[in-house]
C-alpha cells in the first residue's frame, strides 16, 4: 500500500492575536532565523552538546495521584503535539499523550494551550486500551508516539503492547483512532531478542534506502542489556530494521539505554536517549549523521537532578517550540514511580 508522505517541514501558527509560532519536533541550527524540523524559530543561545539548548527543569505537568485514570500509580513516555492548523476544533493548542505502563496500561490524553501548562486530563481516558477487538488483547499497551501526517491530515500513533510488539493506529482528530497494523516485533530482529518497544518515528529522507521515515526504539535480548536500534520505511507502515544497534549500552557506560528521540541541528541528525538510574539516570546524545553512518558520542545532553521530581533520573524526552522558546517534556523520577515534567531551553 502506497501511503502519503508527510511534508518535511510542518508549520503551525498560533492565533493572530499573539502571532507566536508553535511547533513540536526536532531542533535545527542555533541561529535566530533558523527553523525547527517543523518550522518554529530556534533560539540563538545554546549550551548543550551539539549546540542544543541547555534545558532546565521548570515544573511538573502531570502526577499520577492527581489523575482520574490511575490504575497503577505510574505514568511514562510523554509525547507532545501541536494541533493548530492540523485538527478541526481541538480541545487545546497542544495534545499530550502519556499513560501507565504496567497492566492494564492504556494510552491517555491531556490537553492545554501552552507548553508551560496547565494540562487537563481527557475525561474518557484511556483512548486506546489493552483490549481492542478483533485486533489484540494484551496485558498492557503503553508508550504512544504520535506523528502528524500532512498529506493525509492524520495523526499516526505508534504504541507497544506487549513489550515484544509495536502497533500503528490512525486518527483524524487525535482522539478516536482506527487500528492499522503491527509495524515492529521481536521476530524482525536477531534471534534472542526479547523486547522491541518505546518506538518513536520521524519523517527523514534516506535516498539510498528509498526511505522517508526512520524509527528509533529500545531492544532487549537474553543478555538483559538494553540498546537503541533503528529502522527505515518508505511509507511509515512497512519497515526494514538494522540488525545491529544504533547505540550500544556499553558505548556510553550504561547497563541499559532507552527512550530514544531524534533531533536535528547543524545539518546533522542526533539521537537523544536516557541511561538507567544505576548508570547515572542522565539523558545522553550521539550524533548519527543524516545517513545514520556516524556514531559520535557527545556525552550528557541533560543532567538529571538529585532533587524531586527527578530524583536522579530523567528519561523519554519529547520536544516542542513555542514562540521561539524550546521545551522538553519528559519522565522525571524513578522508573514507574515518576511524573511528567517540563524543562525550558
Amino acid at each position: 500500500m502506497n501511503e502519503p508522505r508527510p511534508a518535511r517541514r510542518l508549520f503551525l501558527r498560533a492565533g493572530a492575536a499573539t502571532g507566536a509560532a508553535l511547533t513540536v519536533g526536532g531542533l535545527t541550527a542555533p541561529a535566530a532565523s533558523a527553523l525547527t524540523a517543523e518550522g518554529a524559530a530556534a533560539p540563538a543561545v545554546a549550551a548543550a552538546p551539539g549546540g542544543f539548548p541547555d534545558y532546565k527543569y521548570v515544573r511538573t505537568l502531570l502526577t499520577p495521584s492527581q489523575l482520574k485514570y490511575n490504575p497503577t500509580g505510574e505514568i511514562i513516555f510523554p509525547c507532545i503535539r501541536g494541533t493548530a492548523g492540523r485538527l478541526a476544533n481541538p480541545l487545546g493548542r497542544y495534545y499530550l499523550y502519556y499513560g501507565p505502563h504496567d497492566a492494564p496500561g492504556g494510552i491517555c490524553l491531556a490537553y492545554g494551550d501552552s507548553l508551560e501548562g496547565p494540562f487537563t486530563e481527557y475525561p474518557d481516558n484511556p483512548i486506546v486500551s489493552n483490549n481492542w477487538q478483533p485486533h489484540y488483547k494484551v496485558s498492557h499497551v503503553a508508550s504512544a508516539h504520535v506523528m502528524w501526517i500532512e498529506a493525509s491530515k492524520e495523526m499516526w500513533m505508534y504504541f507497544h503492547g506487549e513489550n515484544t510488539t509495536t502497533r500503528l493506529a490512525r486518527s483524524k482528530d487525535g482522539i478516536n483512532f482506527t487500528y492499522d497494523k503491527v509495524v515492529l516485533s521481536t521476530s524482525m530482529l536477531p534471534s534472542g531478542t526479547t523486547e522491541t518497544s518505546y518506538a518513536r518515528v520521524f519523517p527523514h529522507e534516506l535516498p539510498s534506502r528509498g526511505a522517508h521515515f526512520v524509527m528509533v526504539f529500545m531492544l532487549n535480548n537474553t543478555s538483559n542489556h538494553r540498546d537503541i536500534h533503528w529502522g527505515w520505511s518508505a511509507d511509515g507502515r512497512n519497515w526494514t530494521f538494522d540488525q545491529q544497534p544504533l547505540v550500544r549500552h556499553a558505548d556510553v557506560g550504561a547497563v541499559n539505554v532507552g527512550g530514544p528521540h531524534l533531533l536535528y541541528r547543524n545539518n546533522s541528525t542526533y539521537v537523544v536517549y536516557n541511561k538507567d538510574k544505576a548508570s547515572g539516570g542522565d539523558m545522553m546524545i550521539t550524533e548519527v549523521g543524516n545517513d545514520f553512518s556516524k556514531r559520535t558520542h557527545l556525552g550528557v545532553f541533560y543532567d538529571s537532578r538529585s532533587a524531586a521530581p527527578e530524583n536522579g533520573r530523567a528519561a523519554a524526552p519529547s520536544f516542542g517550540t513555542d514562540g521561539g522558546v524550546p521545551y522538553m517534556i519528559y519522565e522525571a523520577g524513578e522508573r514507574l514511580a515518576g511524573s511528567i515534567a517540563m524543562a525550558r531551553g
